[in-house]
């Protein structure tokens, strides 16, 4: 029964490390790391924080509307890229990053648009 139980486990290790290993290739993506309610347009009609900071009812900068958006909204963590938006499989590695143009080293999981964090830093 333990043995059964061991195999159950290595095979769940496995699993989740092949749901992530994307296409196996680290990359590195470039964007804003902001909330998915600002960069999927669920309130803004520019994939930015512009609207709302326009109305300052979520602050005065990237950081604070994208931070409102997380604790107050129901928002993620996301990385906005041009036309693209990508999930994150590790939001607690960008949290210091918030409302920052950033260099994610990461893996991609094309079918769901996820980046597994693996190096992160600010761009000036």
């Amino acid at each position: 029964m333990r043995r059964i139980a061991s195999l159950a486990v290595s095979y769940l290790l496995v699993s989740t490390a092949l749901a992530f290993a994307g296409d196996g290739d680290a990359r590195v993506f470039l964007g804003e790391i902001s909330d998915s309610q600002c960069a999927f347009n669920i309130h803004s009609l520019t994939r930015s924080h512009q609207e709302m900071l326009k109305s300052k009812s979520m602050g005065g900068s990237a950081k604070e509307c994208a931070d409102y958006c997380v604790k107050y909204l129901g928002g993620v963590l996301v990385l906005s890229s041009k036309q693209d938006v990508y999930r994150l499989s590790n939001p607690e590695r960008v949290v210091d990053f918030t409302g920052q143009q950033v260099k994610i080293t990461g893996t991609l999981q094309p079918k769901t648009k996820t980046i597994h964090v693996e190096r992160i830093e600010a761009v000036k």
